[in-house]
Formats: C-alpha cells, structure tokens, sequence
C-alpha cells in the first residue's frame, strides 16, 4: 500500500464535505507531476486531506476506491481523477507549522513543492504525521 496527500481548498471541497458525501471523483487536476500522482494510485492506498489555502493542515484520512479514469471536465482528455472515500477522521489537524518543525519531514513535498497539489508520502514520513496528529478512529 502506497501512501498519498491531497490539496483541495476548503472553500470548493472540504473534508466535511466529503465526510457529508461519503464518497467523491477527485478531479480537477492539472498539473502533470500531480497527474502522475493520481495515475500511481491503486485501490485500498491512503492519502491525507489537507486543507490548502484556508486553515493549512492534514484534516482526514481517504481511502481509493477506484483507480485512474479521465476526467470528464477535461476538454483536453489528458487528466483524470480518482474515486475516494472519507476513512478516518485525526484526533487533531497537522498544521504546516507541525510539519515543517520535524527535521524528518524536512524532504516532503508538501514543504519543498509548496504548490503541488496531489504527492507521495514516504511510509515513515506517513507515520510520523499520524503521531502528530494523536492517532485517528475510522468512520
């Protein structure tokens, strides 16, 4: 299982809302790096919701439940998206402020690439943000 984290602004899709939804097409993406991101995914991977823009912080955790297919809203037929599913809530958000004073976390792409919008995370560095976060229950 490989392990993900996913930018969506609160204002157009929040963690509430997919927790309201109870499942979602995550599209909308059109960066290439981040495409090949999404492409990468396999069923049953995790990725963090993180809230960019407003409130900055890890906010949920999604499971993948349907691989890499287009993007309908794509004109171009380059880009896709994939289908999630809202899996667990933090005891607490990690801020971008926790994350960045952990030295091991000082590689992730959340602090390098600022603005990429859909990125690996490494097993260990995956570990390390759910310690911070206090743990997580499962919905």
């Amino acid at each position: 299982m490989n392990h993900w984290l996913m930018k969506s602004e609160p204002f157009v899709y929040s963690w509430e809302m997919l927790v309201r939804d109870r499942a979602n097409f995550w599209d909308g993406v059109r960066s290439h790096q981040a495409a090949q991101s999404l492409r990468a995914m396999a069923v049953d991977d995790l990725s963090f919701f993180y809230h960019s823009n407003e409130g900055l912080a890890v906010v949920g955790i999604m499971r993948i439940v349907g691989c890499w297919r287009l993007d309908p809203s794509d004109a171009t037929g380059k880009f896709g998206g994939v289908d999630i599913v809202p899996y667990a809530n933090l005891m607490r958000p990690v801020t971008l402020r926790m994350i960045k004073e952990v030295p091991e976390l000082s590689q992730l792409a959340l602090v390098r690439q600022s603005r990429l919008s859909v990125m690996p995370v490494p097993h260990e560095s995956w570990e390390i943000i759910i310690n911070l976060a206090g743990g997580f229950t499962e919905l």
